[in-house]
């Protein structure tokens, strides 16, 4: 099952996901469509992190984002 989670900078889905070798975390950015599967080693190590070692990562001044179609002309 998967959960959406959303701010004014971004939405994401995250599920987990079933492996030969384990279960991992699915993470999808919904405005890119970018994803990474995590396992349990990546999860442990982001839980070592501060929030201002994310600061230089999460910065909203870097972003592009796509504009939004116009629903009349789709």
């Amino acid at each position: 099952m998967a959960e959406v989670y959303q701010n004014e900078f971004a939405m994401v889905e995250v599920s987990r996901f079933e492996t030969e070798s384990g279960a991992r975390l699915h993470i999808r950015d919904l405005g890119s469509g970018a994803e990474v599967f995590l396992d349990p080693l990546e999860l442990a190590a982001l839980c070592r992190w501060k929030h201002r070692d994310f600061a230089p990562l999460v910065d909203p001044s870097g972003l592009h984002s796509a504009p939004e179609p116009d629903p009349d002309q789709v």
